[in-house]
């Protein structure tokens, strides 16, 4: 892989990062540039979750935030029917093009825009043997970094969801971030958006077991809910140390591990499971019945297909991911802090359609590195939660295996300060 030395060597004196700016334009400053790269652009796809935020703003703390950002250009992969491209390039005044790099020099030779923000999520792309849908998240980087390696500059890059179905993909694409020197920062809404309660993991806290109760299918939803147990797991003491071993059920296996009642017998905690479940807003109930704890017999009955992933820290912390779908409409988390009686836990809020908010609130992180050049987390934390979603799809196909997974010895220390939304 090309080092950072070189890749300055080769790209000669002309390589730098966008100008630092508050995260507001100086009086009379121009507002910075940015290049839309998406599969599709369709309603309520990721890009009209995302990208729009940065056509006609967003509310933040109760007022309507309009970034000091511009839209001036957009590569569409995939124009299905109800695209909204071509709709929102006339009203707002940008252009799209046919390709990455045009996008990116805006038609001409060089670089000429200061932001990059790449939505690979939805369309129509090949799913693999173990269910893994083979979106060119990769394949978009890569075309990226190469306009950044000809025209010897780069900026910030923003990517939706987790990196690449791919692991090595998503290590390469970090790493390559690293070597050429530019801010990166990728992922769910669900770290920041708000919680109820709004509460964070103590940071340097030690914590020996993790919850995730959560609804959606898997290569989809199951990321959203490991980036909600990753973004309160990474703040324990000694902070990030990568993930050992994976092993994910399905079915009957489920429901055997839920009456195990613990991790040592198989499954996990109890009280965790029903701290999730209190946090609830969604909770289902039996006809004529208001906040009923559920039963195993009615879970079963609501529950056609459970699924969990249940997976084992290096440092020893043991983590569990439920999709519940059937049980619960929501993301719930709950955590065995050591020396505490009752788990911590929280509900991650998921405002309705069509406002989304929860996207705003991502949106505005990205928002902030473009302005800043400075990431409000590691990507890190999404290249492990890239690398759980494909061990668990792999240990699903495997015939539900328990499987080692060195390769996600994924080390970064965790801001202290908390980047979820509170106003």
């Amino acid at each position: 892989m090309l080092s950072r030395r070189g890749f300055l060597a080769s790209a000669g004196a002309g390589l730098a990062l966008v100008p630092l700016a508050g995260l507001g334009a100086a009086p009379g400053q121009a507002k910075k540039k940015l290049a839309v790269v998406t599969t599709i652009w369709n309603y309520r796809s990721h890009a009209w979750h995302m990208a729009e935020r940065f056509l006609h703003g967003y509310p933040l703390k109760g007022a309507w935030h309009r970034p000091d950002i511009e839209v001036v250009s957009a590569y569409v992969d995939q124009k299905p029917e109800g695209d909204l491209s071509a709709q929102r390039a006339k009203e707002f005044g940008f252009t799209i093009y046919p390709s990455i790099a045009e996008a990116l020099r805006c038609g001409g030779d060089k670089l000429a825009v200061d932001a990059v923000l790449v939505i690979g999520e939805h369309g129509n792309y090949p799913i693999n043997a173990i269910g893994q849908k083979q979106y060119p998240r990769y394949q978009f980087f890569k075309q990226i970094v190469e306009v950044f390696r000809k025209d010897g500059r780069v900026t910030p890059v923003f990517s939706d969801k987790h990196l690449s179905w791919n692991w090595d993909w998503a290590k390469e694409m970090v790493e390559t971030s690293h070597t050429m020197g530019f801010p990166f920062l990728a992922g769910s809404s669900l770290p920041v958006t708000w919680r109820m309660p709004s509460v964070d993991l103590p940071f340097g806290a030690e914590v020996e077991e993790v919850l995730g109760v959560a609804h959606g299918a898997v290569d989809i939803y199951d990321f959203h809910a490991l980036e909600m147990i990753q973004c309160m797991a990474e703040r324990r003491r000694g902070g990030e140390t990568g993930v050992a071993s994976m092993h994910a059920l399905r079915g009957d296996s489920v429901w055997k591990a839920l009456e195990a009642g613990s991790w040592s017998g198989g499954g996990w905690a109890s009280r965790l499971f029903e701290a999730c479940l209190s946090r609830s807003q969604t909770l289902t109930q039996p006809p004529t019945f208001s906040d009923r704890y559920p039963t195993t017999s009615q879970m079963r009955e609501w529950v056609k297909e459970p699924v969990a992933y249940r997976f084992e820290y290096a440092d020893g912390l043991k983590a569990t991911m439920l999709l519940m779908n059937g049980l619960v409409d929501d993301f719930n988390f709950a955590a065995k802090i050591k020396g505490q009686a009752e788990p911590l836990s929280t509900m991650f809020h998921l405002p309705p359609n069509p406002n989304v908010v929860y996207s705003a609130a991502l949106m505005s992180k990205a928002e902030s590195m473009f302005m800043t050049g400075r990431a409000a987390y590691p990507v890190e934390r999404t290249l492990l939660t890239s690398g759980l979603v494909a061990a668990g799809l792999q240990s699903l196909a495997s015939g539900q295996k328990r499987i080692e997974t060195p390769h996600l010895a994924v080390r970064y220390e965790a801001p202290r300060e908390s980047t979820f939304w509170q106003d």
